[in-house]
């Protein structure tokens, strides 16, 4: 690898870009929604589908990642990715402004808006996973990519909470106000983050090594690499598909996700129908799951450490077993939905989100690291392919807990067996995720097996001729 590998610093800024994101993001899927809901009195299947369709969007990540490859720059795609987020969520927010007074107008400027949105996430957080990816050794990659995603957790609270004040009162042209000052800064702040990070893009197999004879092996090597046929989007797309592992950690990722997200939803109607708990109390609920996906990561990040990795286990494990360990308190909020109150359920939350915490960040690191697996020149595709899984899961992991819930309401005369079958489902795809990542570590060793057979070939090639000698 010829570019430097990232310290510390780098991954600050690394995490700003990611916290500016957040930014965004946390603004539109969530102070517009509440807007379209109670202020503008409007059906909240309106915001539902406008979250949906910035995921659905998100399916253009492999094309996105395809475009880094081939440029052999991230930077360009990061900045331009955060430019046309930044426009999709003032938009957004003029749309909402919009509704008030002419509502087709304003819904319809509001599906370009969350476009924008869905494709500036792409472009961004797909380069910025490929350049973490490049430049951050594999043992430190579990910690920066805690450090990233805490950054950007702490994004989504900052603004949540300076625009919730901002707002108050609420006014259309407050919001659009407070809309265009956050769309600068993210920008702003991106450019500057991005300002000499990455540096300048090397050819592939351009490695000019002190030990060659001379500047002609290099001029045939930068030769052969130009007159190489490049790519098309769909030829390199079938290319990393037919890898197995990639195919593989693809299935993981999908159903990982779903399973994740599609308890966001009914955790807090759960809660508050069968255990009794306020509003703010699920709310707390809901806070205490979050705060210990955070303590997973921390684990994660610890336990890939050094110092303690031989002691804490490797990303792999801490992968299937935070998948089995989710499985297993998806099971225990099955039984809670059948025994109800005396299960303690604050402790049984807490587990669960430990356990989506560890498993998470494991299946970022190794993302980062099957990325650059077999070279570099495919691992923006590889990326966006994943994050494409990853997007589609989450749009469908919303809709089918909630469409889940309701259909086993309908069909079941019990709150709590109606529950438990919605936990039960996400029970098995928490498994079904697990026996993924182990198919995926497979592969490894597989991989790990055939290198060490070459490695041998060459003493049992001279052992034979030796015997034949004599």
């Amino acid at each position: 690898m010829n570019a430097p590998v990232f310290g510390g610093l780098q991954v600050v800024r690394l995490g700003l870009i990611q916290a500016s994101m957040g930014a965004i993001v946390v603004v539109t899927t969530s102070t517009l929604n509440r807007i379209m809901v109670v202020e503008l009195a409007l059906p909240a299947l309106l915001p539902g589908f406008l979250v949906g369709l910035h995921y659905l969007v998100q399916m253009v990540r492999p094309r996105m990642g395809f475009g880094a490859d081939e440029g052999k720059r991230c930077t360009p795609w990061m900045m331009g990715g955060m430019i046309v987020l930044a426009l999709g969520g003032f938009l957004a927010s003029v749309a909402t402004a919009w509704m008030g007074q002419e509502l087709n107008q304003g819904i319809a400027l509001s599906v370009l808006a969350f476009v924008l949105i869905g494709l500036g996430v792409s472009a961004c957080g797909t380069s910025l996973l490929v350049l973490m990816s490049k430049r951050v050794p594999e043992h430190q990659r579990a910690q920066c990519a805690t450090a990233v995603w805490m950054m950007m957790i702490l994004g989504f609270a900052l603004t949540a909470i300076t625009v919730g004040k901002l707002l108050n009162p609420y006014t259309p042209e407050r919001l659009m106000q407070i809309s265009a000052c956050l769309s600068v800064c993210v920008v702003v702040i991106t450019a500057f983050s991005l300002y000499k990070l990455e540096g300048h893009a090397l050819p592939e197999d351009a490695s000019f090594k002190p030990q060659d004879s001379g500047v002609d092996q290099n001029i045939q090597s930068l030769q052969a690499n130009s007159l190489k046929p490049k790519q098309r989007f769909q030829e390199a797309l079938e290319s990393v598909w037919s890898d197995p592992q990639a195919r593989a950690f693809t299935v993981f990722v999908f159903l990982s996700m779903l399973a994740y997200s599609s308890q966001d939803l009914i955790l807090e109607p759960f809660a508050g129908a069968l255990f009794g708990l306020a509003p703010g109390e699920t709310t707390q609920l809901s806070g205490l799951h979050h705060g210990a996906v955070l303590c997973g990561m921390l684990a994660v990040a610890l336990a890939s450490s050094k110092l303690v990795a031989s002691r804490l286990g490797s990303t792999q494990s801490w992968m299937v077993g935070g998948c089995l360990v989710s499985a297993l308190a998806m099971l225990g909020l099955c039984l809670a939905g059948a025994f109800g109150p005396p299960w303690p359920l604050k402790a049984n939350v807490f587990l669960l989100g430990v356990a989506n915490g560890s498993f998470s960040i494991a299946a970022i690191a190794t993302m980062m690291r099957l990325a650059t697996q077999g070279g570099e020149h495919r691992a923006g595709t590889r990326m966006g392919l994943w994050g494409a899984a990853q997007a589609i899961a989450f749009g469908l992991g919303g809709l089918l807990g909630t469409a889940a819930s309701d259909l086993a309401h309908f069909f079941m005369a019990s709150q709590g067996l109606a529950y438990s079958s919605v936990f039960g489902f996400e029970t098995v795809m928490f498994v079904m995720s697990a026996a993924c990542a182990i198919w995926v570590g497979r592969y490894d060793k597989g991989s790990a097996q055939k290198v060490e057979v070459r490695h041998d070939e060459p003493i049992h090639a001279m052992k034979k001729e030796l015997s034949h000698e004599y």
